[in-house]
């Protein structure tokens, strides 16, 4: 990877909630940043502030409770927490592109699903109604939709799950953005319309030099696709490091405990291995309202010492590229996952 500029960097960003029952810091202290032409994958359990770190970027926080405290977040350079809202409507949908996690919280169910794409279509690209509409319609057919010149017509309710995530992913894509936001992307898709997504997302990638952020839980699709992972938990970011290196030698225990969660074919082929259960991250995320003193991850860590409990972890680059928020990341490195 070369060592360019990032187009998207992200600079301690922190984004607070602030509730009746306290201050949550959903996302605390997190940096991170992607290259044009890059996949970087972000995984982390429901609740680390991997969304709101997405939301954050383009400025989608609602407020309130929401707002960013601190920070910055830029893009080719300048900071889109200075840049004024007109502006911030051109770059999002234009520049930056968002895929939802919950396509039917996000598409407007008043409105055709060929009104609601082509209408970013029309706005960004200067294109007139028909032309914009036509352009809505090949994007149906690229992320197969099978009949889309009758699927633009319709409403998102006369549609399914899987179906209306394609709708989603035509949107962000259609006009070519210079940074996708890939919130579990293929969520509710079978597997063969996973891959046909997942190839789109490469081909936008090696074709314009797309920067894509990819938030999900499977490991699977971050191998495959990924060339860096950023691992968060509770608010903040725990690891960083190339994929191979990552599920080769992780160095945090908490990206262990997913890494060993996740079930081998070849193990469970072996008609002489009996069947043995997954393992798994005992306990629960802690409320981001009231985290414990010292590492967020020790009261479900089995290497944890009073050390952990007494102070966080910095985040040290243990050896190039590779960084890691954990007391005891030397003397894990060399320990099987």
């Amino acid at each position: 990877m070369s060592e360019q500029q990032p187009v998207l960097e992200i600079e301690n960003l922190q984004t607070h909630f602030f509730t009746p029952g306290g201050v949550v810091r959903a996302v605390d202290g997190v940096s991170y940043s992607v290259r044009a032409g890059e996949t970087l994958g972000v995984v982390g359990e429901s609740g680390c502030g991997k969304s709101v770190t997405a939301l954050s970027v383009l400025r989608l926080v609602t407020a309130p409770p929401g707002r960013i405290v601190g920070g910055a977040i830029r893009f080719e350079g300048r900071d889109l927490l200075r840049v004024p809202e007109n502006e911030m409507e051109r770059i999002r949908g234009n520049d930056i592109s968002m895929i939802f996690q919950e396509p039917m919280t996000s598409l407007n169910p008043l409105y055709k699903v060929g009104d609601q794409i082509s209408e970013a279509i029309a706005l960004h690209k200067g294109l007139s109604k028909k032309q914009a509409m036509d352009h809505a319609i090949d994007m149906l057919r690229r992320v197969a939709i099978p009949e889309p010149e009758r699927r633009v017509h319709a409403y998102p309710h006369q549609m399914s799950g899987g179906m209306r995530q394609r709708v989603m992913i035509a949107m962000a894509l259609s006009c070519d953005p210079k940074v996708l936001i890939a919130d579990e992307p293929t969520t509710a898709l079978d597997v063969t319309i996973q891959a046909q997504i997942l190839d789109l997302m490469r081909d936008l990638r090696e074709s314009f030099g797309t920067a894509i952020v990819l938030i999900t839980h499977d490991m699977g699709v971050v191998a495959e696709n990924a060339d860096r992972v950023v691992v968060m938990y509770a608010g903040r970011k725990v690891e960083e490091a190339d994929v191979d290196d990552l599920f080769d030698s992780p160095a945090h225990p908490y990206t262990k405990g997913l890494l060993a969660a996740i079930p081998h074919l070849d193990d469970a082929a072996r008609a002489d291995t009996a069947r043995s259960r997954l393992n798994e991250i005992k306990g629960m995320v802690p409320s981001l309202a009231r985290l414990p003193a010292g590492c967020s991850f020790a009261p479900r860590c089995g290497f944890a010492s009073d050390r952990c409990r007494e102070a966080y972890p910095p985040l040290d680059e243990i050896r190039p590229r590779h960084w890691v928020a954990c007391w005891h990341a030397a003397a894990l490195m060399g320990e099987a996952p």
